[in-house]
């Protein structure tokens, strides 16, 4: 059996992007690493969720490992820097956060916290950070160098099919005004907007792997809930019909940077291949 790291930049990260592939992994034998950036502390939290005195990082923390928990994570590590927030913050200006990390030294951190481990697969995201979020920038960036000083030969790429979700979307647009959830288009209208821009997410040629995890998709949805402090339980996420959630989430896409899809040529559905 294989270990797979799958190295995310904020607790929720690796709910929305790679829930169903963590879990199919871990039920099939493989042992999976949760690496985390950041403890997600320059996040918005659900306005009443955090009890008092408590810290969004300390209250994501506890979100994650629960999270991972559902999906069968062997072991989680943060590198523990500071949440940048997003790219036109101030707060990418904090020397403590991620983006200003000095990448020879966190990759010299993310060494030391996984010796030991012979890693068969590493996960990271796109060099756009799937939506050009700092801290997910900076993950491709830390996680290339790292497989490349220590040799890790099979890496993936987690991003968004940009192509699929217009498509999703549109669809759950047209199928919304029926099930009376407010809020949900205009969520959907702003997601669309997102989808059409030419930063966020690859374009569906450029994809190498479209993993199917219908068969894991309520393991999916339940590491979405887990994160209570960051989406609301009136969210798209939660709110859309599960027909609607598995057609949006029921595949996770990704990229072998070594291969080229040739056109016509269909996705691989196994990881590892």
């Amino acid at each position: 059996m294989a270990t797979v790291v799958f190295f995310h930049a904020h607790p929720d990260d690796e709910a929305l992007s790679t829930a169903g592939t963590m879990a199919a992994l871990s039920a099939s034998g493989h042992r999976v690493i949760l690496l985390v950036a950041t403890r997600g502390e320059e996040g918005e939290p659900v306005p009443g969720v955090l009890r008092e005195g408590e810290l969004l990082g300390e209250r994501r923390t506890e979100e994650l490992i629960k999270s991972a928990n559902l999906l069968g994570v062997e072991r989680v590590e943060f590198l523990d820097y500071r949440d940048s927030g997003m790219m036109d913050s101030p707060t990418t200006s904090n020397p403590e956060c991620f983006w200003k990390a000095d990448l020879e030294e966190a990759v010299s951190r993310l060494d030391q916290l996984l010796q030991g481990e012979t890693v068969d697969l590493l996960v990271i995201y796109d060099p756009n950070g799937g939506y050009g979020h700092p801290d997910h920038i900076q993950v491709h960036r830390v996680g290339t160098l790292w497989s490349d000083q220590i040799g890790i030969e099979e890496i993936r790429w987690t991003t968004l099919n940009r192509d699929a979700i217009k498509k999703t979307i549109e669809l759950a647009m047209r199928e919304t005004p029926d099930t009376g959830l407010a809020g949900v288009g205009e969520d959907l209208e702003e997601r669309k907007k997102r989808a059409e821009e030419g930063s966020f997410g690859s374009a569906e040629s450029e994809i190498t792997h479209a993993i199917d995890v219908s068969d894991f998709i309520d393991k999916k949805k339940d590491s979405i809930s887990a994160h209570q402090s960051q989406i609301d339980e009136d969210s798209f996420f939660l709110k859309i019909s599960d027909e609607q959630f598995s057609a949006v989430f029921g595949t996770e896409w990704f990229i072998n940077p070594k291969e080229i899809r040739k056109d016509n040529e269909p996705f691989k559905a196994n990881l590892f291949n």
